[in-house]
C-alpha cells in the first residue's frame, strides 16, 4: 500500500489558489497552515479550502503548531504568501525539512531590515529612515531633498505607499500609516522613508533550491502619474530573459537573494534600474502575486508553479535545468484600469472596444456593474484588469495603449447616469 504524501503551504489564499492543484498532480496531499487566527480581511471572500486535506489555526503557540503539522509527515513547509514567510520558516527549521532557516527571518519581512541587510552585504541599497516622529522624518527629508517615499515596514500591493516632494506632504503619508491597518488586517507596526529612485522598475521572480536560483520570469512595471500617485502601476510587461536592462537587474537580484538567506523556494523581487544601476525597492521569500505565475505559464509554458514542485519534491530534475532560460511563446502585457472616483458603478460603456482588442486573452472586472469604484491608488482599488497576449510584440504594444486611451471617465458611467 502506497503512503500518502503531503506537503505544507502557510497561508494560501486566493492568489497563491493554483499552487496546490500543481503539488496534487505531482501525487501530493496539501495540508494548510493559517499564521493568524482570522483571515485578511482582503481574503475573506472567493476562499475555497476544498484543495486543502487539512486546515491548521495557528493562535500563536509554535510547539502546538509544529506538533499538528508534523502528525501530517510533511516533505516540505512553504510560504504560501507574505505574512506566510517567518511562520513557514519556523515550521521548516523546527521540523528538519528544506529551509531558508529563521536567523534572517525578519530581513525577509521587514522593509528596513532588509535594505540594511544588503547594504552589509555590498549591495548597492537606497537611502532610508526608520521613522520615530513627524519631525524627525521632517528634519530627514529637508537634509536629503528630492522626493522620498513613505511606506509601512511591513505591507503590499503598493498599499500605503506616498510618494512625497515636500515635508508636508511626507509627515502627511506618515500619520496615515500610522493610523491604519495594512493590507493584512494589521495594525502597521512602522514606518520607513526612502530616497525616490529615478528609473525603470522591473520585477524578477525565481525558485531555488539549495542557493542555486532560477529566474522563471521578469516583468516591467508600466507606469502612470494619477489620483496624487506619481508612479501608479498601469500595466505589467513580461520581458524576454536576456535583453540590456535584464542583464544588469538579474546578476543584482541572486545577490540580494544571497544576501537575505534564501536558499530555498519563490522570490519576488521589485528593483529599479536606476542611472547608477540596479537598487532593490524590495524582496519577497515567496510567489509572485497578481496571478503573475498563470500569465508566465500561458506565455512561457512553465511558471515558479511547476518550479516549486521542482525545487521541494523533485529537486533532482530541479538541479538538471536550473541554469535553462525560459524562452516566450507569448509576448504579454497585464493592463491595469485606473479609476478617478469613488462613486456606484453603472456599467462600462466602452467594454465592446476593449473585446475587438487583436491581443485580447480576457476582461477581468474587479469591480462589477452594480459595485462601487474606488479611486485607483495600489493594486488593491484596480476596477479592470485586461490582459493581452500576441506572438507579434508589437500588436501587445499597440493594444496596451489603445487601453491607456479608452480609460478615463468615459470608461466608465456612473450608477444613476444615462
Amino acid at each position: 500500500m502506497s503512503v500518502q504524501k503531503n506537503v505544507v503551504i502557510v497561508d494560501a489564499y486566493s492568489p497563491t489558489r493554483r499552487l496546490a492543484p500543481e503539488f496534487h498532480r505531482a501525487g501530493y496531499q496539501v495540508v494548510r497552515v493559517q499564521s493568524t487566527p482570522e483571515p485578511p480581511s482582503a481574503y475573506r471572500t472567493n476562499f475555497d479550502l476544498s484543495p486543502y486535506a487539512a486546515n491548521i489555526i495557528h493562535t500563536g503557540d509554535l510547539d502546538a503548531t509544529v506538533r499538528a503539522v508534523a502528525a501530517h509527515a510533511p516533505e516540505a513547509v512553504i510560504a504560501g504568501g507574505e505574512i506566510g514567510v517567518e511562520l513557514a520558516d519556523q515550521l521548516s527549521e523546527a521540523l528538519g525539512l528544506v529551509t531558508n532557516g529563521t536567523a534572517l527571518s525578519a530581513a525577509r519581512r521587514d522593509k528596513y531590515i532588509q535594505i540594511e541587510t544588503i547594504r552589509a552585504a555590498g549591495l548597492r541599497a537606497t537611502r532610508q529612515l526608520l521613522v520615530t516622529g513627524p519631525e524627525q522624518l521632517a528634519d530627514w527629508h529637508r537634509e536629503l531633498g528630492g522626493r522620498i517615499v513613505v511606506k509601512p515596514i511591513r505591507s503590499g500591493a503598493g498599499d500605503g505607499v506616498s510618494f512625497c516632494d515636500t515635508p508636508e506632504q511626507a509627515i502627511a503619508g506618515y500619520e496615515a500609516i500610522v493610523a491604519a491597518d495594512n493590507v493584512f488586517s494589521i495594525r502597521n507596526e512602522g514606518v520607513i522613508a526612502q530616497e525616490y529612485l529615478v528609473g525603470g522598475e522591473y520585477i524578477v521572480d525565481t525558485v531555488s533550491r539549495d542557493g542555486q536560483h532560477h529566474v522563471t520570469d521578469i516583468w516591467k512595471y508600466e507606469k502612470l502619474t494619477a489620483n496624487g500617485i506619481t508612479d501608479l502601476t498601469c500595466g505589467i510587461r513580461l520581458l524576454p530573459r536576456h535583453g540590456e536592462a535584464q542583464d544588469q537587474v538579474v546578476p543584482y537580484a541572486l545577490d540580494v537573494l544571497d544576501a537575505l538567506g534564501i536558499a530555498h523556494g519563490a522570490s519576488h523581487l521589485e528593483i529599479k534600474l536606476t542611472p547608477d544601476g540596479p537598487c532593490l525597492v524590495e524582496a519577497a521569500a515567496r510567489m509572485a502575486g497578481l496571478d503573475i505565475p498563470f500569465y508566465s505559464q500561458h506565455a512561457i509554458g512553465e511558471a515558479q508553479l511547476e518550479w516549486m514542485v521542482d525545487a521541494y519534491v523533485r529537486p533532482e530534475r530541479f538541479a538538471a535545468r536550473w541554469k535553462d532560460d525560459y524562452q516566450l511563446r507569448q509576448h504579454f502585457v497585464t493592463a491595469m484600469q485606473v479609476s478617478t472616483v469613488d462613486a456606484g458603478l453603472g456599467s462600462y460603456p466602452l467594454l465592446a472596444d476593449v473585446e475587438r482588442l487583436e491581443s485580447l486573452l480576457d476582461v477581468r472586472p474587479l469591480v462589477a456593474p452594480g459595485g462601487r469604484l474606488r479611486r485607483t491608488v495600489d493594486d488593491l482599488t484596480c476596477p479592470m484588469i485586461v490582459n493581452l497576449s500576441h506572438p507579434v510584440e508589437e500588436i501587445v504594444v499597440r493594444d496596451f495603449g489603445t487601453l491607456r486611451y479608452l480609460d478615463g471617465p468615459g470608461f466608465y458611467a456612473l450608477a444613476g447616469e444615462s
